[in-house]
């Protein structure tokens, strides 16, 4: 049973860069998403984000080799809990819109970032295996999965300004 659970908590995603804003025209859902970090530390990261007007308190276990699966938990909590949680978060909230596609079978979660994100936005697809096929939309640029530079707890401490 322990281990089922750990299995059902597991996410396997790909990151890409974008290369072009059709993905824009073509998105069924846009949402506002205002994040901050309460660790980074690369074993866990803890998370705290307002996505339009839900709160959610996440944990992130250390990423596989390549870059592809880690332990995920995360917990819908209030709007104002994740807005007070988000006053005590590191330095570099992350600020963005995802926008959401539908590609085939999945759904590409693109996000535009703001701030000192400026000019960076990445798609991810989740996966059910590491082998899952999945189609690439003409706006998927180069892929980034397992570069930590592109993860969201790195950006809020290196952001994409200072590259």
């Amino acid at each position: 049973m322990e281990n089922q659970k750990e299995i059902s908590n597991l996410e396997i995603e790909r990151k890409f860069l974008v290369k072009s804003n059709v993905f824009k025209a073509e998105s069924f859902k846009q949402t506002r998403i205002v994040q901050g970090f309460l660790s980074t530390n690369k074993k866990r990261i803890v998370r705290v984000r307002l996505k339009g007007e839900k709160g959610f308190l996440t944990i992130k276990g250390e990423s596989s080799k390549n870059g592809l699966s880690r332990f995920e938990w995360e917990k819908e909590i209030s709007k104002e809990e994740a807005a007070d949680l988000l006053k005590l978060c590191k330095k570099g909230i992350i600020d963005k819109t995802r926008y959401e596609v539908k590609v085939d079978t999945h759904t590409f979660e693109v996000d535009e970032f703001y701030g000192d994100n400026e000019g960076l936005i990445i798609a991810e697809v989740e996966l059910q295996s590491e082998e899952e096929c999945y189609i690439k939309p003409t706006w998927l640029g180069k892929e980034v999965t397992g570069n930590k530079k592109y993860y969201n707890s790195q950006l809020s401490e290196n952001p994409y300004k200072n590259w």
